[in-house]
């Protein structure tokens, strides 16, 4: 069979023969042991439910096997045969090019050099799935390659309910993930329910299909890293910037820390997870021994090298290691998934990465106490640096939060204030880019040319800098740092899996420079182009200990704004859609959105992207501006300036003096 027949085949009628266990590639941990016997039995029964009667006796076994070995059931026997990575649109089978464009950026998910776990489906943070099982793969591509342009296909936690009669307005995909009754939204409850196979974590990118490797978050990461500099006011050259997570997201680190020009320790307790990110170059050098990291640190810093330095080992050693070598960490923060503390987000010191694993899934009571002794060892290291001036922060990874829990000395003295160290969000992107509406705006040139990804950037640049001769003061350097960004991109060989790029744009940014790609695409200069953002943005993501942890009208515990950007999104003509239980910071933690959209170079995607941009950014703006936060009103106030049709309550401010 050709590729476009086995996407459009669905699940075999014939079954494929089993396939071995791949050892060579990263495969997620053993899951909790958690399903009574009578439940184990309906997750089996689920399982079965998407074969007919005739292959149950050959599968259950099978399925039941993996239930027991893994804590989940995977279905390898239908992982396809063919490489899994974004094609050219042109190679996939379908009626809609949208629908064709979709199966491209699940491809990229799924790419080994893209996913953490891939034989899981599991893209990055160690939950974040792409499906739950490999069945409901294969049913989604054989809808998505029948669907036409009247048609929605609906996903609840990767399993596709159907297609439904729709309109060309309308989304093509509308997914959602691990929505949960509130009160069935603990780490736990997921343990069950997925294991049960009834719903999943997305994570943020995952399961709605815009993950495009760490270049998703090293820009992020990279504006982060500069103003953390600017904040303590030294230059990065010769800085120490000291963190630990290679794996998925986190695996951005050390790059972004080379383009800041500073010198990075990234620690990683998986081996293969360097290795990945080693030979990628988004990491320069591997240490396996504690003392040699500590004289190349030093001689690093001396030397104000631009050098970022894996160690292969736990980070609470380096934490330890350094404050008593006296080795002074300018900038400090950690970006392992403690989302997810107990099923292989955070390894706790101690125990080598296989000891990890096997406690995790058959001791989990003990790993849970090594984690979070592990976590107050960490702080306190931590706590001596930053007596000795180190700047410490946050990553929105629950790590202050997961300490917290753990009983580390991580609490705030200052009143209205819950722990000591800030979010980077609160610090640095909440007040300098959320606020004033500058967020993740990314794209994927469909063609999978290269050359289409550059004329994409200096179509972007070219927007910027015409945009920034007329924006204001106050967003001047916001400006500046992502045309900086634009030009180095091709030299700092970003891309991972698809020809994709990320920037930060506002409102204005995100328009035009979606117009002009649309206007390109019209006119034959390059082929289509896929919209998309992180979920980590101005108006995604309702989350109180990142994403709106600068809110402090007391509505950050709230998700009315993630609940009414994804469906605002939706009648302005997004492609997909997609809300979630979880991502970033855990699981009953946080309600995200995203969309994508693809640019065709009709007039129709002219109007879409229009509509759909401008709310995208614009319902966060004015949401923060009501929690009274300056930046905010400043950018809502210039919204409504340039577009009659914005009309936003605005807060009125009351004297402090009042309650003296």
């Amino acid at each position: 069979m050709t590729f476009k027949e086995q996407l459009a085949q669905g699940i075999p009628s014939t079954l494929p023969k089993a396939k071995p266990y791949d050892t060579t590639i990263n495969h997620a941990p053993k899951r909790k042991d958690i399903l009574t016997k009578e439940e184990k039995e309906l997750a089996l029964r689920n399982a079965l439910r998407y074969f007919e009667p005739e292959h149950h006796s050959t599968l259950l076994p099978e399925f039941r096997e993996e239930l027991e070995k893994y804590g989940r059931i995977y279905m390898y026997r239908f992982r396809p045969d063919y490489k899994i990575y974004a094609r050219p649109i042109a190679e996939y089978p379908g009626k809609s090019t949208q629908a064709k464009a979709i199966m491209l950026m699940i491809h990229n998910n799924l790419d080994y050099a893209v996913a953490q776990h891939p034989h899981e489906l599991i893209t990055y943070g160690g939950n974040g799935a792409v499906f739950q099982n490999w069945a409901q793969y294969l049913l989604v591509m054989k809808y998505l390659s029948e669907m036409t342009d009247e048609q929605t296909l609906a996903v609840y936690s990767g399993h596709p309910l159907g297609l439904f009669p729709s309109h060309k307005d309308a989304p093509r995909v509308v997914v959602t993930n691990g929505m949960m009754i509130p009160n069935y939204s603990k780490p736990d409850d997921w343990e069950k329910f997925n294991a049960l196979g009834v719903t999943q974590y997305g994570q943020m990118t995952a399961g709605s299909y815009m993950y495009i490797g760490p270049q998703g978050i090293v820009h992020g990461t990279t504006i982060t890293v500069l103003n953390g500099f600017r904040k303590i006011k030294k230059e990065p050259k010769g800085g120490l910037f000291v963190t630990s997570g290679l794996g998925g997201m986190s695996g951005a680190q050390p790059k972004a820390g080379n383009i800041a020009g500073c010198v990075t320790v990234c620690a990683e307790v998986n081996k293969k997870a360097t290795e990945t990110r080693h030979s990628q170059g988004w990491v320069d050098e591997v240490i396996s021994d504690i003392n040699a990291l500590c004289k190349r640190v030093k001689e690093a810093t001396a030397n104000k090298e631009t050098v970022s330095i894996a160690y292969d080992g736990n980070v609470v050693e380096v934490w330890e290691k350094f404050a008593e070598e006296n080795i002074h960490i300018d900038l400090g923060s950690d970006q392992t998934s403690l989302h997810n503390p107990w099923a292989g987000g955070y390894y706790p010191t101690g125990l080598n990465y296989e000891e990890a694993n096997e406690m995790m899934a058959n001791k989990p009571e003990q790993f849970k106490e090594e984690v979070q002794k592990s976590l107050r060892r960490q702080v306190d290291a931590i706590n001596k640096h930053t007596a000795a001036g180190t700047y410490f922060f946050d990553y929105g990874n629950a790590f202050l939060l997961e300490a917290s829990r753990a009983g580390a000395e991580v609490f705030a003295e200052e009143k209205n204030k819950e722990f000591k160290y800030p979010s980077y969000v609160q610090d640095i992107m909440g007040p300098m880019c959320f606020d004033y509406g500058f967020g993740p705006f990314r794209w994927v040139c469909a063609s999978g040319k290269a050359e289409d990804l550059q004329t994409t950037d200096e179509i972007a640049c070219e927007v910027l800098e015409n945009l920034m001769k007329k924006s204001p003061d106050e967003i001047q350097q916001q400006m500046q740092d992502n045309i900086t960004w634009i030009k180095g991109a091709q030299e700092n060989k970003l891309v991972v899996g698809s020809q994709a790029r990320i920037l930060y744009a506002d409102a204005d940014g995100r328009v035009q420079i979606a117009a002009a790609f649309n206007k390109a695409i019209s006119e034959g200069k390059i082929g289509p182009v896929i919209l998309g953002r992180d979920h980590h943005d101005v108006s995604g993501t309702d989350s109180p200990y990142r994403e709106t942890s600068n809110i402090y009208d007391g509505s950050r515990f709230t998700a009315d704004m993630a609940i009414q950007n994804v469906i605002g999104d939706s009648f302005r003509g997004a492609t997909w859609v997609s809300i979630h239980n979880g991502g970033g910071v855990g699981w009953g933690e946080v309600i995200n959105g995203g969309f994508g959209m693809v640019l065709d170079g009709s007039t129709d995607a002219q109007r879409r992207l229009e509509n759909m941009l401008f709310w995208d950014v614009n319902n966060g703006i004015a949401r923060r501006s009501w929690a009274r936060n300056d930046e905010a009103v400043f950018a809502i106030k210039r919204a409504m300036d340039n577009n009659p049709n914005l009309k936003v309550t605005l807060p009125n401010f009351v004297d402090d003096n009042l309650f003296t």
